[in-house]
């Protein structure tokens, strides 16, 4: 039977919801020409102004819709949905005033039409969000969704429960959001548009969360989707949320982005679009060098915007209704001028109510650079603690280690600013508290342990068969979207309990006691200092030389692999010359200026992210020595002087390890009634089983370290590989874990001072005390090593002490080091 023209619109319709405009146009085209109903004939107008909207042509799509509006025989209700067309187009176009205002009208004609009323609200609340105004925005959503169930339109309502998850974004909720997003996508995800929109949404949660490489993956695919698809707009739009997220770490990439999703918008001569795609290239420029606009085209990517460039389009924004990227606009030539001896004549910049958290803390940035540039250094210290503060309290709602972490990146800018004033005071209290605010800016909230969840369990039993099946298929579409419904379980699911609190120097120097020295490092983006702290005094010691010592970083973990490997012959002895070097290079800029005041005292060393993956055990300086890398000072004082609980021990060997069986057993051999599982016994639950009941667990296997997401790092074991994520599932994790596996203690440094690996991941979820290598250790020599230190560990030695002894009666030097409360 020959469609109707009825039957062919609502096609066009379903068509045009999935991203299949072409063929929309088309089943439209067919639809006017078996109809002269006027109304008729306007809907199908308003819906072929849809099309050429999404399709590149805006000017046309505008005239087509005001066509249809000015028929005089067309009833009311057609003029409400065709002016809600109009909206839409408006809202396309960023003239968020004009959307907002024929929306409305809209929906107040749309009484007896209740799903395009729904319609109609749905991109009402999208215009609210942009305007953030979230409540409006749910207010919309939350009757748009009513309508479609009641009509029974799944899509439709999957879709609204998006747009309600975005809310949550708006309002600082990323748990509430992702996991929003992840449960309306089966239902709103029914197209590659509709996906891509989606996998947009869901980027711009992982961006906030400091995820930038998971968040700029799905927006290069989302813009090839709307390239694909001929949707200019829709790609222009990904392209400048992936120019915010490559702000944070790429600003010479985020230029780029911006430029060209800027162009796209001049083409369709999108003013709104444009402008906030200058103002992203602009705040580029600003942040490490960029393009500028000059003489009606795009110029030497070297310069700098001007100033009356910056106000030009900072006060375009406010016009458009984007006052929170107009303030941001400003605060970053704010923040450059400071930092450039051009602070005078910089007036207060007001932050809208509601601005994003970026944007709350650049206000914070830009009175600190101020006051640095007036060398006001109280006032940089009391600009960057009062913004940390605000940090704080929005993260302290989250409990989850990955999101903890990741979330710092935002507090980065400041805590440099801290550091760098207190260090300019040379004074060993101040450079603490700060050095303290850094160490805790991303693992101050103490996890409270998941309840146990049977689907993230069968996601993870997935993940891992999938990985054994196709060890190179990381980045396989199935992969990703495990790895995505994993991350936004653990956000779910993992609570935040009680917080950290930071110590003065006072209060902490007693915890110290005559045997024991404080050693921390502090980076503050240029220089490098250390606060060596005793009970008997405390020195603040410049470090001139980090500079070569970061230059031996790179042949460092080469030179040390190589070691591990390469045991005999002439190669032999040339790599461990190299590797000899490098390491008494590293202790003579690093260490060695310290033991003066350490004498032989034990050290807690505390270490910015710029060091990490150093193996401090094999610094000539700390052989033979018993010390700790605690996460902080505050952290290893709360849990130092409680007895280690050490009775019960368990040992697990995955598959491949040389020596394996043998080094576990020799370690077990220190023990009563030890629990040794090898070959198909060592499983991923059956190794967690063994965790929750035992109070040390050494684990030889082999690691396998993710640099993108540490907690999809992981042990090898006899059915696959035992996740960070699968460490959540742990009731109760033993007071020591020994890891006896390549890269195990290996880090990846997230944000400034933060890294996460899997010792980290076993300290925040309640172990003590983590021994770990973070490079290759020679078979042989763990071996005999981690042997020596269970014999020590058994007589009663807490775990550094246990390690150096170990060292000492072996001769061994190994990159073996305690982490946590090693004392």
């Amino acid at each position: 039977m020959t469609p109707t023209a009825v039957e062919l619109h609502r096609r066009a319709v379903e068509q045009c919801n999935d991203g299949r405009f072409a063929l929309a146009g088309r089943t439209l085209q067919r639809a006017a020409e078996r109809t002269d109903d006027p109304d008729l004939q306007a809907r199908i107008k308003g819906t072929q102004a849809v099309v050429l909207q999404r399709t590149g042509h805006p000017a046309e799509a505008e005239a087509l819709c005001r066509a249809a509006l000015a028929g005089d025989s067309i009833r009311e209700s057609t003029r409400a949905v065709v002016l809600g067309q109009l909206g839409l187009l408006a809202l396309g176009a960023g003239r968020l005033h004009d959307a907002e205002r024929d929306l409305s009208a809209a929906i107040a004609r749309l009484t007896d039409d209740p799903v395009a009323e729904a319609r109609a609200r749905m991109n009402r609340s999208v215009t609210r969000l942009q305007r953030r105004d979230a409540s409006g925005a749910a207010d919309d959503l939350e009757r748009a969704a009513e309508i479609f169930a009641d009509a029974g339109l799944t899509v439709d309502e999957g879709q609204a429960q998006h747009n309600r998850a975005y809310v949550a974004l708006l309002q600082g909720d990323l748990v509430a959001a992702l996991r929003g997003m992840q449960e309306a996508r089966p239902r709103a995800a029914t197209s590659a548009v509709a996906g891509a929109v989606c996998d947009m949404d869901e980027a711009e949660v992982l961006r906030d969360a400091g995820l930038t490489r998971d968040a700029e993956r799905a927006l290069v695919a989302a813009a090839a989707v709307f390239g694909a698809q001929r949707m200019p707009q829709s790609r222009g739009e990904a392209e400048f949320q992936l120019a915010s997220s490559q702000l944070l770490h790429d600003p010479r990439g985020a230029a780029r982005t911006a430029t060209a999703a800027e162009r796209r918008f001049i083409a369709l001569g999108n003013t709104t679009w444009a402008a906030r795609a200058a103002a992203m290239r602009m705040r580029a420029g600003l942040s490490g060098g960029s393009v500028q606009r000059g003489g009606g085209r795009l110029s030497d990517p070297r310069r700098v915007p001007s100033a009356e460039d910056v106000e030009a389009t900072a006060a375009l924004l406010d016009r458009v209704a984007f006052p929170a990227e107009a303030a941001a606009l400003r605060l970053t030539l704010a923040v450059w001028r400071a930092r450039h001896g051009r602070a005078d004549g910089i007036g207060v910049i007001r932050v809208p109510r509601g601005a994003p958290i970026r944007v709350q803390l650049l206000a914070y940035e830009a009175r600190a650079a101020r006051a640095a540039a007036r060398r006001r250094y109280a006032d940089v210290r009391r600009a960057a603690a009062e913004g940390l503060d605000v940090l704080t309290g929005w993260r302290r709602s989250f409990g989850s280690l990955d999101l903890q972490t990741s979330i710092a990146m935002h507090g980065n800018d400041l805590v440099f600013a801290g550091l760098g004033s207190a260090v300019h005071t040379r004074r060993p209290d101040i450079i603490f508290e700060w050095s303290e605010r850094a160490r805790q800016l991303s693992q101050q909230v103490v996890p409270l342990r998941p309840p146990h969840d049977p689907e993230l369990a069968a996601d993870l039993a997935e993940l891992r068969m999938l990985r054994t099946d196709d060890p190179d298929g990381v980045d396989t579409a199935r992969i990703l979207r495990l790895r995505e419904r994993t991350r936004s379980r653990q956000w779910t699911q993992t609570a935040a309990g009680a917080a950290w609190e930071r110590q003065s120097l006072e209060g902490f120097v007693p915890s110290l006691g005559r045997d024991t020295a404080l050693v921390s490092y502090v980076y503050t983006g240029d220089a490098l200092t250390a606060l060596v702290v005793t009970d008997q005094e405390q020195r603040v010691i410049p470090l001139p030389g980090a500079a070569a010592a970061r230059a031996q970083l790179p042949g460092l973990r080469a030179d040390l692999d190589m070691v591990a490997t390469v045991r005999t012959g002439p190669l032999a002895e040339v790599v461990r010359r190299s590797l000899d070097a490098r390491l008494a290079t590293l202790s003579d800029v690093l260490l060695d200026p310290l033991l003066r005041v350490v004498g032989d005292r034990r050290m807690v060393v505390t270490a910015p992210g710029i060091l990490a993956g150093i193996p401090w055990a094999m610094l000539p300086g700390a052989r033979e020595r018993a010390f700790t890398l605690a996460r902080s000072a505050a952290q290893w004082a709360e849990r130092h002087g409680a007895p280690f609980s050490m009775h019960a021990a368990g040992f697990s060997v995955g598959p491949r390890v040389a020596r394996g069986g043998e080094e576990v057993r020799a370690a077990a051999d220190a023990w009563a009634s030890p629990t040794v599982l090898e070959g198909k016994a060592a499983s991923v639950d059956a190794v967690a089983a063994l965790a929750e009941r035992v109070d040390v667990l050494h684990v030889a296997a082999h690691g396998r370290h993710a640099v993108d997401n540490a907690l999809f790092s992981g042990l090898e074991l006899a059915d696959g590989t035992l996740f960070g994520y699968d460490i959540d599932r742990v009731g109760h994790v033993p007071d020591v874990v020994v890891l006896s596996a390549c890269e195990g203690g290996r880090s990846s440094v997230r944000w400034g001072e933060e890294a996460v690996g899997m010792a980290r991941i076993w300290l925040a979820a309640g172990a003590r005390c983590v021994i770990a290598a973070p490079v290759v250790v020679a078979d042989d020599d763990a071996c005999e090593l981690l042997g020596a230190l269970h014999a020590e560990l058994a007589a009663g030695a807490v775990p550094a002490d246990a390690l150096a002894a170990a060292s000492i009666r072996t001769g061994l030097v190994t990159p073996f080091q305690t982490h946590g409360t090693g004392f």
